[in-house]
């Protein structure tokens, strides 16, 4: 069977290059005499793989000497306590925006460690906007201010950050961090999980700005302090190892397209030839006005719950998987992450043309 454009939202697609790469070096990883899988994390050998990849990550991301770079395991899902029981430490205040399924999840968790003001929510209209911001009904001492920046099942992201001042800007960039350039110090914390734009799933990628390192809250479990993971560059317990090599090689395969200047480029053109499409389409359209969509997760709808079903099970057929919106919205999405080339859009353009002739 030849390989399918998979546009899932994570798991997702990985570089083709990066699975030949890691299929060479499965058995015997060079100059190891075992696989990745098989060695110990406190061997040479992987000591020098997650070198690389922070060193990879800081030269892609341009990350500032005062920020710290973590690998951790729990899935962004974990971060949703570690950020209030690491970062409520003084006011034990934090301003959150709502706009979609992963604030929603995250706000409770921070209020079980301290008061939560929700600033501003799209969840009169679905999420599918990124609501306005009033500074006036900014917390002046909050711990910090939280963001999930790119929305992976509405489909939406922030073109301009919220300007927090003191306060440190928290962001969950799960679904697109990578895909675009971004000023790193413009944030206290940013997370990913990884199974979008880094790596398979297993690793959680965490940059801290270091005066934000030791101020856990004295309920904070030792596995779920900062301080403990940064203390040992990660490597507290057994991360999750294979994961960290992959990501190694996706940073590799992204720094030898051009960075992430690159990617940008790359992300945008494949993003504005299925957008350009779905507002024109008399049949797909797209429930994001324009000034919100993300380039990474384009949900789309015909209108016809019948229809939009037939369309996803013909586009399998034809090795276009995976466009099954979320089930809390239905429709269709298309995650067109880093690894999902030019060539895979394309072809779903192509389709989408030609069922909307034949389903007129």
């Amino acid at each position: 069977m030849a390989r399918v454009y998979n546009f899932s939202a994570g798991p997702a697609s990985l570089p083709e290059p990066v699975l030949k790469k890691a299929a060479s070096e499965l058995v015997e990883y060079p100059n190891a005499g075992m696989s990745v899988m098989e060695m110990s994390h406190r061997s040479k050998a992987f000591e020098g793989i997650i070198s690389s990849a922070e060193a990879l990550l800081r030269e892609l991301m341009n990350i500032p000497a005062q920020y710290k770079v973590l690998f951790l395991q729990g899935g962004a899902s974990l971060q949703f306590s570690m950020v209030p029981l690491n970062l409520f430490s003084k006011s034990k205040k934090a301003d959150f925006v709502h706009t979609g399924e992963w604030t929603k999840k995250a706000i409770p968790e921070s209020k079980k460690y301290g008061t939560v003001n929700i600033l501003a929510s799209s969840e009169d209209k679905k999420f599918s906007y990124i609501p306005k911001l009033d500074k006036s009904t900014f917390t002046p001492d909050a711990d910090y201010f939280y963001i999930c920046s790119n929305n992976t099942i509405e489909g939406t992201r922030y073109a301009k950050y919220p300007e927090t001042g003191n306060v440190p800007l928290v962001a969950d960039m799960s679904s697109h961090i990578l895909s675009e350039v971004m000023d790193v110090s413009t944030f206290g914390v940013i997370f990913a999980g990884a199974q979008k734009n880094i790596g398979p799933a297993g690793v959680t990628v965490v940059i801290i700005r270091e005066d934000l390192v030791g101020k856990a809250m004295d309920i904070t479990p030792t596995m779920l302090n900062y301080a403990t993971h940064v203390k040992d560059n990660s490597l507290f317990n057994t991360p999750p190892t294979y994961s960290i090599y992959m990501a190694k090689l996706v940073f590799e395969w992204l720094k030898e397209l051009g960075g992430i200047p690159a990617m940008e480029e790359i992300n945008k053109k494949k993003a504005n030839l299925l957008y350009d499409f779905l507002d024109q389409s008399p049949l797909f359209k797209s429930p994001v006005p324009k000034e919100y969509r993300s380039l990474m997760n384009i949900p789309f709808v015909t209108g016809n719950e019948e229809l939009d079903k037939k369309f996803i099970a013909e586009a399998s057929k034809q090795g276009l998987v995976t466009l099954s919106g979320h089930r809390s919205v239905g429709g269709m999405r298309a995650s067109i992450y880093n690894a999902m080339p030019f060539e895979g859009v394309k072809k779903l353009v192509d389709f989408m043309k030609k069922f909307e002739m034949e389903n007129k």
